[in-house]
């Protein structure tokens, strides 16, 4: 790993460490710290959503103009002004606007760390690359959340001042070490003549194999990650009876399942077709629904119900590990060259998207239709390995299978050729 490589990482566990750092306390401290009300910190809550759905589609053409490393300088220095703001922030309009600020600088961050990687990475190591950002990303959420818990007091604004003046340091922080990197050359838009924003997003809606894999990315989010928070964990306390403290369990079932399996799974994935992983992913998810469908529609005991639910997350979570590696390089794959970031912006798109649609719908699913909610998302995840085995007919062999290019360079974008498709055959 190259110096710009580990800068990179530091760069996402950083990035991870300071959203985990405020994020989870962000509703206490505007309702009650603040005294804004229930209403201002569900507004809250959705500004951040919206910020990210409205900067993404710009962030994509900014990263492939400018490169990644401008645009994630730009996105700290927002998303620090943003933290120092909220922790400032005494009416519901400068709350607000913070948080806009915030969400946006966090929203752009994805896109320009996922496509440094893709500059700073050979076909045949960026499977690894991308698991140990997921890797770290996961500790970074993890110990920043346990760090800010500490931190807080709902007795005192201060503490809470104190903490977001942190998450600004922390941003700031990681801008001087990532304007420390230096990028290896890789072609931009600005190298050749310039299409028009119009005329780069009708090239990617015209790559059949880049939208399938937004319509898989969608479902995948959609059923996984748009549930954690919300309705499955709503679904365990109404319907399985499941007590807080165990639901802490699920959570941190889930984040150890992630640790352990990562690099033991990106063995057994890295000589795997990427499409049949994903599928084997929407079948181990559908087995986790079968053992929330126990926990909260079984006649078991109890602790049954509490293993069965826990299980689900750790079952999510084994599935997470064998995405890391395999979605974001495929995305990188599908780019034409030069346009990995308009890609990258396009697929974070598509996961705000579903993150935002998710709890909404998953919700008030759980908290009064369980029979309902378990058999929706359990068709969700079987729709996950379909569309996975629908997309292999759409890659190249390289593309989906990278581990038998000859070279270190994947072909990118488009269709194979014949003669390619017989080299690789």
């Amino acid at each position: 790993m190259g110096a710009a490589m580990r800068r990179i990482h530091v760069g996402n566990a950083l990035s991870a460490f300071g959203l985990g750092f405020t994020v989870p306390y962000l509703y206490v401290y505007v309702a009650r710290v603040r005294e804004l009300g229930a209403v201002t910190a569900g507004l809250v809550l959705a500004v951040f959503a919206v910020a990210a759905l409205i900067v993404l589609p710009f962030a994509g053409r900014a990263i492939v103009r400018r490169g990644p490393l401008p645009v994630l300088l730009a996105a700290l220095v927002t998303a620090a002004l943003g933290a120092l703001g909220l922790g400032l922030a005494g009416s519901a309009t400068t709350v607000l606007l913070s948080a806009a600020a915030l969400g946006a600088g966090q929203a752009v961050m994805q896109p320009a760390l996922a496509t440094m990687i893709v500059d700073c990475s050979t076909a045949d190591m960026r499977s690894r690359a991308f698991a140990l950002q997921f890797f770290l990303q996961n500790l970074g959420l993890g110990v920043g959340g346990l760090i800010g818990g500490r931190l807080v007091d709902t007795t005192r604004v201060s503490s809470f001042t104190l903490l977001f003046a942190i998450e600004a340091a922390v941003f700031l922080l990681l801008a001087v070490v990532m304007a420390t990197v230096r990028m290896p050359h890789s072609p931009r838009v600005a190298d050749a003549p310039r299409p028009s924003a119009r005329g780069s997003w009708k090239q990617l809606l015209g790559n059949r194999a880049m939208v399938q894999l937004c319509v898989l990315g969608f479902v995948l989010f959609f059923a996984c990650y748009g549930q954690f928070e919300s309705g499955l964990s709503a679904y365990g306390v109404e319907a399985a009876g499941i007590s807080t403290s165990a639901l802490g369990t699920a959570l941190a079932a889930n984040t150890a399942m992630i640790v352990v399996a990562q690099f033991a799974v990106l063995r057994f994935v890295e000589r795997r077709r990427r499409s049949r992983v994903i599928a084997a992913v929407g079948l181990i998810w559908a087995v986790a629904w079968v053992a929330a469908g126990y926990a909260g529609l079984g006649h078991g005991s109890r602790e049954m119900a509490t293993a069965a639910f826990v299980s689900t997350y750790a079952l999510f979570g084994l599935g997470e590990a064998m995405l890391s590696p395999t979605v974001a390089p495929l995305v990188a794959d599908l780019a034409p060259e030069g346009m990995a970031g308009q890609y990258n912006s396009a697929f974070a798109l598509v996961k705000q998207l579903a993150l935002a649609v998710g709890p909404a719908v998953g919700g008030p699913m759980a908290a009064s239709l369980h029979a309902a909610y378990v058999v929706t998302f359990l068709l969700f995840s079987l729709a996950i390995t379909y569309l996975a085995v629908r997309l292999g007919r759409q890659l190249t062999a390289v593309q989906d299978q990278p581990w038998r290019a000859k070279s270190r360079v994947v072909a990118r974008g488009g269709p194979a050729t014949a003669g390619q498709t017989q080299a690789h055959a």
